[in-house]
C-alpha cells in the first residue's frame, strides 16, 4: 500500500526563500542606513567645529584655547573655572592629552572648554572630550613642527576623530580632502581606541582596521 508522504511543494519552498531573502536585504540596508548616518553624524561634527572656531575668532580676536582673556570673560563659570590661554597664536603644543571634565589645561583641552562657554558648541561647560558617532574623541591638536612631515596631522591646528573604522575614516578624508591617510589636509593614524596622531600615517584606509583621522582647521 502507498504511504501518503507529506512534504513541500518547491513553489512552497521558493516563497520561503523569497522572504528569506528579503529579510535579509533589509537588515542589510538598515545597517547600510546606520553606517550612512554614522558618517553623516561625523561629517556634521566637522563642520560645526570649524564654523564655531571661525565664529569664536570673529568674536573675540583671539583663538579658543589661546584666549588670554577667557577667565576674565566667564568670572561666573560653574567648575571647572574658565581659563585663558598665553595669546602665543597657538592651542597648545603637540602633545595629545586625554581631556577630562576637571582638566584646566593644555589649551588643546580649554579649546572646547571655550567654545562651549561661549555657547557655539553644545554640552556641559567643561573640558571633557566631546565624543563621535564611533565612541571615540574629538579633540584639537597643534603640530608645532615648522615643516611637513608624514605624519597623520598637518602642521597647524587639527580637529582629530579617534576609533573610526575604516569606511568611516575614509569616507570623512574623501569628503573633505582627498581620501588618502598619508596626504592633504586630513590624515590619519592607524590605531584602535584614539591613536595619537603623532605617528606616521599609512598608505592606505583598510579593513577591519581602526583610524584616528585629523582635519586641518
Amino acid at each position: 500500500m502507498w504511504k501518503d508522504n507529506k512534504g513541500f511543494t518547491l513553489v512552497e519552498l521558493a516563497i520561503v526563500l523569497v522572504i528569506i531573502g528579503l529579510l535579509l536585504g533589509g537588515v542589510l540596508k538598515g545597517q547600510e542606513m546606520i553606517e550612512n548616518g554614522k558618517i553623516k553624524n561625523l561629517k556634521n561634527d566637522v563642520q560645526g567645529v570649524t564654523a564655531a572656531y571661525y565664529a569664536y575668532r570673529d568674536r573675540y580676536n583671539a583663538l579658543p584655547g589661546d584666549d588670554s582673556n577667557a577667565d576674565n570673560r566667564w568670572t561666573t563659570a560653574a567648575a571647572p573655572a574658565a581659563t585663558g590661554g598665553n595669546a602665543n597664536g597657538l592651542v597648545g603644543d603637540n602633545t595629545w592629552t586625554q581631556c577630562t571634565s576637571a582638566l584646566i589645561e593644555p589649551e588643546s583641552c580649554t579649546f572646547i572648554h571655550h567654545l562651549r562657554l561661549a555657547g557655539l558648541v553644545t554640552g556641559q561647560p567643561n573640558t571633557s572630550d566631546p565624543v563621535n558617532a564611533y565612541g571615540g574623541v574629538i579633540r584639537a591638536i597643534q603640530n608645532i613642527n615648522t615643516t611637513p612631515a608624514n605624519t597623520a596631522y598637518v602642521v597647524g591646528l587639527n580637529l582629530c576623530f579617534g576609533n573610526l573604522p575604516s569606511k568611516a575614516a575614509e569616507a570623512l578624508d574623501a569628503g573633505f580632502d582627498d581620501g588618502n591617510p598619508a596626504t592633504g589636509n586630513v590624515r590619519a593614524a592607524l590605531g584602535a581606541g584614539n591613536t595619537t596622531p603623532i605617528a606616521a600615517a599609512p598608505a592606505a584606509y583598510l579593513d577591519p582596521n581602526t583610524y584616528t583621522v585629523c582635519k586641518l582647521l
